[in-house]
């Protein structure tokens, strides 16, 4: 289910989140950090995979890149920044640990050749839609919500917190993040959404 280049992508952002966790937390060693947000990738990923087989496509995650800055179309980098893996290192760095930077990986989605014969309903197009992509993504924030709670319910506040916060960052409509997906593809959903991930995030600074 999972390519070797999705893989490898996920183990490298599973090392530098965990390292960057652990860098400057006290009470969350590198081990329990990384095992807590590779669960929580696995999980939204597959979340993210089994949304997309619903719709007749397919996602590859990868590596959050950076094609483009400025607001000019021409002003391009050479070769694509990879800002999933520098900047949680970056973020930290910078707010001397105050901030973990979590949004790390994106995901790209192809239809399926059989997509094109249905022609109805939400098929009503042969390729994927933005407001398709955006319910994608919202499956990956969805699952945060719901693994937040049960972290909570069951007393693993560290692992809550992670879920919030790795959706808040994530929910961001910057780049190609999920957050900009939703957005494009529904604003009320990404409202929705936004809403619930701020409450989380309230919960977790003044009750967690």
């Amino acid at each position: 289910m999972l390519s070797p280049k999705e893989i490898a992508s996920i183990l490298a952002i599973t090392i530098i989140l965990g390292f960057t966790i652990s860098l400057i937390s006290s009470t969350t060693a590198f081990l329990y950090a990384a095992g807590s947000i590779l669960i929580i990738i696995l999980l939204t990923t597959f979340a993210k995979k089994i949304a997309s087989s619903y719709f007749d496509s397919g996602i590859e995650i990868k590596i959050w890149e950076i094609k483009k800055y400025g607001f000019k179309p021409h002003r391009k980098f050479r070769k694509s920044f990879p800002a999933g893996a520098f900047f949680p290192i970056i973020i930290t760095a910078i707010t001397a640990g105050f901030v973990n930077w979590l949004a790390c990986l994106t995901f790209d989605v192809k239809a399926k050749v059989h997509r094109a014969a249905k022609r109805h309903g939400y098929y009503s197009f042969s390729e994927m839609t933005e407001h398709h992509i955006g319910l994608i993504a919202a499956a990956g924030i969805f699952l945060n919500i719901i693994l937040a709670i049960l972290g909570y319910l069951f007393n693993f506040p560290t692992f809550a917190e992670l879920n919030i916060y790795y959706a808040f960052f994530n929910m961001l409509p910057i780049s190609e993040l999920d957050g900009n997906k939703i957005f494009f593809g529904s604003l009320v959903l990404w409202c929705f959404l936004a809403t619930l991930v701020l409450i989380g995030v309230c919960c977790a600074l003044f009750i967690i």
